[in-house]
């Protein structure tokens, strides 16, 4: 499994931030090999971090070299106030099984 983590800062968003965001999430959502997301925001620095999980490295690759998110990374400055892509292999999860929210990510070992 892999992660896909996007830290960025906010500038100002606007209608079309939202419409390529919209688009992003859905062909992401779409893909073989998409396991599920997170969102986390950090309000003592104000960094935001949206974690997708994937199955396989070929289909993050996918999302990567989409049409839109190629148009959405160029146009980053007008939005974003500095950003970092983390890409990770996921060796293990496990926990208590409370938190259920992305039941497809547990692996038994």
């Amino acid at each position: 499994m892999y992660s896909s983590t996007f830290i960025f800062a906010t500038k100002q968003f606007d209608d079309e931030f939202h419409r390529l965001d919209r688009i992003i999430a859905d062909a992401a959502r779409s893909m073989p090999g998409y396991l599920g997301e997170e969102s986390w925001e950090n309000a003592s620095n104000g960094l935001t971090s949206n974690v997708y999980y994937w199955d396989n490295l070929a289909s993050l690759q996918a999302l990567i070299h989409h049409p839109v998110h190629l148009q959405a990374k160029t146009a980053q400055a007008n939005w974003l106030d500095g950003y970092r892509v983390i890409i990770s292999e996921v060796l293990r999860t496990y926990g208590d099984d409370v938190l259920t929210q992305l039941p497809e990510l547990t692996r038994k070992d």
